[in-house]
């Protein structure tokens, strides 16, 4: 059973955790450039642009050089939130970092529907046999239980995908 004491010291260490955020959120920052590396941008966490780089060459982009750097700016303003983010899930844990987003209606960006969720393993083996000129590995099956053991050996925590 919790005690009245214990409530009132979980609500002071939430407190205490809370008043980080802001120095957390300050802190997280996100990097950018295009395909062509013409632009790069650096933005905080809040959208206050931090670093605008281009390259001699981006000149001769003319009219598109506005909406280029516009569209790496936002790109790098993804890459502070999510660095916001992560930092503060450290933090505060993630559940409560999830109601944050929800009341602040900005979900991290690796939590959105549009989110590229990488590539499977197979599909590396087979990109990376092409580039080589090997043949592709065949897919590693899934052992019996009795050989669970050299399974988990084996194991690639790489193959993974963390939201975080």
């Amino acid at each position: 059973m919790i005690t009245t004491r214990q409530l009132i010291e979980q609500a002071r260490a939430r407190e205490a955790a809370m008043s980080k955020v802001d120095e957390l959120m300050a802190a997280a920052s996100g990097t950018a450039h295009d395909v062509d590396g013409q632009v790069e941008a650096t933005v905080d966490a809040r959208g206050k642009l931090l670093r605008l780089w281009l390259a001699p060459s981006a000149i001769n982009l003319g009219e598109q050089l506005g909406p280029r750097v516009v569209e790496v700016a936002q790109a790098a303003m993804r890459e502070a939130t999510q660095d916001a983010y992560n930092k503060v899930a450290l933090l505060l844990g993630e559940d409560m970092t999830y109601m944050i987003e929800q009341m602040t209606g900005m979900p991290a960006p690796a939590r959105a529907a549009d989110d590229d969720p990488g590539m499977t393993v197979e599909e590396f083996q087979r990109l990376r046999a092409e580039r080589l000129g090997a043949e592709p590995a065949a897919a590693p099956s899934v052992p019996s239980t009795e050989d669970e053991d050299a399974y988990w050996e084996s194991f690639d925590p790489a193959s993974l995908r963390s939201d975080r």
